[in-house]
């Protein structure tokens, strides 16, 4: 679904500054940034780019994204689903930007109404000068709704959890296709 198919149904993000986790993350939000070596060298950035932008990271953690079956591209609007049947949270987001640089490449999304939280979140893969690859989850946010506030710090704790976990399963993507080519 592109940005105008969906801003009027999923309505405007649901913060603001929009776009700072290019740079300096604003006050006000709890801040993560969490990066790993993925792999080593061109071939392996551009497995973990394509992993990336395919939505690999929440996909290997049975996260379903909706629709999930093209590459991130600015504008498009997407639901996170977490769980499974009437239990399912559904984590609607825009796509704010595409990284599509020659050793740097990834997206950011922002939160739409309905999310549990206020914010942004990108990924990130990007080349070291050493041959190394990066993947890299910067975001900044806030809770959206009373019950996930009443979390406290345990909501910073969490997101740290599915940062790492994200890092592993893009990290786990680069090894399957580099052992399976």
């Amino acid at each position: 679904m592109n940005q105008g198919e969906g801003a009027g149904r999923e309505g405007a993000l649901t913060y603001e500054p929009v776009g700072a986790t290019r740079g300096e993350l604003p006050a006000g939000f709890d801040h993560l940034r969490h990066s790993r070596v993925v792999g080593r060298g061109r071939p392996q950035l551009e497995t973990a780019a394509r992993a990336v932008l395919g939505w690999q990271a929440q996909d290997l953690l049975g996260s379903r994204v909706q629709p999930g079956d093209r590459p991130a591209a600015e504008g498009d609007v997407v639901g996170v689903r977490l769980g499974l049947g009437p239990w399912a949270l559904r984590a609607p987001a825009r796509v704010l930007y595409v990284v599509d640089q020659p050793d740097r490449r990834g997206f950011a999304y922002g939160t739409l109404p309905g999310h549990p939280l206020n914010g942004e979140e990108a990924f990130v893969v990007h080349l070291e000068p050493d041959g190394s690859v990066v993947f890299t989850v910067t975001a900044y946010s806030r809770p959206a709704w009373p019950l996930v506030r009443a979390a406290g710090p345990l909501l910073p704790l969490f997101q740290q959890v599915m940062a790492r976990r994200y890092a592993r399963a893009i990290a786990r993507a680069v090894r399957q296709a580099h052992r399976a080519g």
